[in-house]
């Protein structure tokens, strides 16, 4: 592929654009992530050495013997190493409300366990009915419990796991649905996309339009009926409905402008959604990426619950006062984890990098193909240059958007810790901050994405990806602001949508059983359930927008239709020539009115008068030119 001096290529030959003179990006951040899973597995080992994972399944009591295990003796403390294989469970009695007045103890069973006091030896006379949770005795006559039972808890969750157990076959009828009516949405955004906008944004009219009427007649029927002799309140709640009205006026407007502002690059929100339609059609199996990626980070997951475990469960073994043992992290498992946090943050951003990069990289070899039937397994290419290529561009990427996601856990953290209710302004500065650190948070992640489809387009590192990706957006950021609106908006329907109808046939299906106790709850896990699956459908959808509009404009910018064709489709070609006769439209007229304007200079150049009449209208039509020009 031939590359110019400009940051984005100009010339593109067909699908070579993702095979010829690729190298690696970012390689440093490949080292970097290699040394940071070493010293990851360093912490963890460290920790599995002075941990058991079994202190936390199943607790220790107070001489440090875990419950259910054969324990080692320690020199220590002559109590430790009884054999406690026959005593599974935990009870933790004590009389106080610090931690050092609390006794554990290893018991064998749960039924009737003689109370604890200050020491082993007092009230053994006290008999505590409990029953084991999480291997843990729990006493029956606990808060908790009481509230569950006086409530009625109890028996809705018995009552629940019955319903969801009689509905099965429904549910799992209900699950296919989803799937059915997340793949119509997807056929009707690619065979009537302007009928589906266009119907979105006269919803959008109405709504606005309707609810403001409502509330002008609103202010005006509690104005006509406000006596003279009103209370404040009533008062008060009249102005806050002329508020409301004049907010929503306001909102209104707004939303008339941008429509009409907006009218011409709204056609090309239609046709970019027809062209990830003939995509996605194109490359079926792009839509089982979602699937890939959660499972993927499901995995992920799991290590990090299995990893945390074991950090928690490490300690140093430490004998209180009380004659009492317990297990104290060092600085080293404090360290391992938040490291263990940041590794589980890092990780799953590094995931998503990867699904946006291979789903960039096989659209934008789709687009960048004049012969689309020359296609050969455009999705295994794309993930061969992500595994060879640009393993480190996504490394970097994730990075940055795991240490500001780092950051906001530990605000979070900092204000639950020091936050005090009673003083406004901490909370008021915590509240600031923890905003801007989502909004620079999520402009990242926006900009992250963009910078990627530019390095599985032409093979970049991410910082100049990134800096291609904010220019191009930056030039044309009024389609942007068309994409993201409308786009984004007709997206969030179409998953109210799925959700809706799946809801709708659930509701006829689930309905008809007989017996069951409460029929919404199956309904809303389904609604859930049918979320999840438009959404993982959706993003495909989404990223597919974005990747061809970067195409689009990278089109636009490298070729001029004539001399060097475009690579676009005929119904995106047709909407730049479009734009293009718009354009010298009004260039004409421009020029007409710069020639009609210089025959008026030449006019009172010829006819001016002596005096200072004429040596005032010189410098007017000079002024006027200079204007134009």
């Amino acid at each position: 592929m031939e590359r110019s001096k400009s940051p984005s290529p100009s010339i593109h030959e067909s699908i070579n654009v993702f095979r010829s003179e690729r190298q690696c990006t970012d390689i440093l951040f490949i080292a970097i992530k290699a040394a940071f899973i070493l010293i990851l597995l360093v912490l963890i080992i460290y920790c599995m050495a002075f941990g058991d994972i079994y202190r936390i399944i199943n607790g220790y009591d107070d001489c440090a013997n875990v419950c259910g295990r054969d324990n080692k003796p320690d020199q220590n403390l002559p109590c430790k190493g009884a054999d406690r294989t026959q005593e599974q469970f935990l009870l933790v009695e004590g009389s106080g409300v610090t931690e050092s007045d609390l006794h554990r103890m290893c018991v064998a069973s749960c039924d009737e366990v003689e109370g604890l006091g200050y020491t082993l030896s007092e009230h053994r006379s006290l008999l505590i009915h409990s029953k084991p949770f999480l291997n843990r005795c729990i006493r029956k006559n606990n808060p908790t419990e009481e509230v569950v039972t006086r409530t009625g808890l109890k028996n809705f969750f018995q009552e629940v796991s019955e319903d969801l157990e009689a509905c099965q076959r429904e549910m799992l009828w209900l699950a296919v649905t989803s799937f059915v009516f997340s793949l119509l949405t997807l056929l009707l955004l690619r065979i009537i996309p302007g009928l589906i906008v266009w119907l979105v944004l006269l919803a959008v009219v109405l709504a606005c339009t309707a609810g403001t009427i409502w509330l002008w007649f609103r202010w005006q029927y509690e104005s006509e009926h406000l006596s003279e002799t009103a209370a404040e309140a009533a008062r008060t709640r009249m102005n806050s409905w002329l508020y409301y009205a004049i907010a929503a006026t306001v909102v209104t407007l707004l939303v008339y402008l941008v429509i009409l502002v907006m009218r011409k690059r709204i056609k090309l929100v239609v046709q970019l959604f027809k062209e990830a339609g003939k995509a996605i059609a194109s490359m079926p199996f792009l839509l089982a990426e979602p699937i890939l990626t959660f499972t993927t980070i499901a995995v992920v997951i799991v290590l990090f619950v299995y990893f945390t475990v074991w950090i928690e469960s490490a300690g140093m073994l430490v004998v209180e006062s009380n004659n009492s043992a317990k297990y104290v992290k060092d600085s080293t498992m404090l360290f391992t984890r938040w490291y263990n946090l940041f590794a589980f943050l890092w990780f799953c951003q590094f995931i998503i990098g990867c699904q946006h990069m291979v789903i960039a990289g096989a659209v934008a070899g789709w687009f960048f193909t004049r012969n689309k039937s020359q296609l050969s397994n455009p999705i295994g290419h794309s993930y061969c240059n992500l595994l060879r290529y640009h393993l480190g561009t996504v490394a970097l990427g994730s990075f940055v958007i795991a240490v500001v996601q780092f950051l906001r856990t530990l605000l979070k953290l900092l204000m639950h810790t020091v936050r005090n209710p009673q003083n406004r302004v901490t909370s008021f500065l915590f509240d600031c901050c923890q905003c801007c650190l989502q909004c620079f948070e999520r402009f990242l992640q926006y900009l992250t994405r963009n910078a990627y489809i530019l390095t599985a387009m032409h093979g970049d590192p991410f910082c100049l990806a990134g800096k291609n990706a904010f220019r191009l957006l930056t030039n044309n950021a009024l389609r942007v602001f068309a994409i993201n609106s409308v786009g984004d908006f007709v997206l969030v329907l179409a998953k109210v949508f799925v959700v809706v109808a799946t809801g709708l046939i659930g509701m006829e299906l689930i309905q008809k059983k007989v017996g069951l106790h409460h029929p919404y709850v199956p309904l809303i896990l389904v609604g859930i359930f049918a979320y999840l699956v438009a959404h993982c459908f959706m993003t495909v959808y989404e990223m597919t927008v974005d990747t061809i509009f970067l195409c689009f404009c990278e089109d636009c910018e490298s070729n001029d239709g004539i001399s060097r064709p475009y690579y676009m489709s005929r119904g995106l070609m047709e909407f730049v020539q479009n734009s293009k006769k718009a354009l010298a439209v009004s260039e004409k007229s421009s020029s007409r009115t710069k020639q009609s304007i210089q025959d008026g200079k030449a006019w009172m150049a010829a006819t001016k008068p002596t005096g200072s009449s004429g040596d005032t209208a010189q410098p007017r039509a000079t002024a006027i030119s200079e204007t134009v020009d």
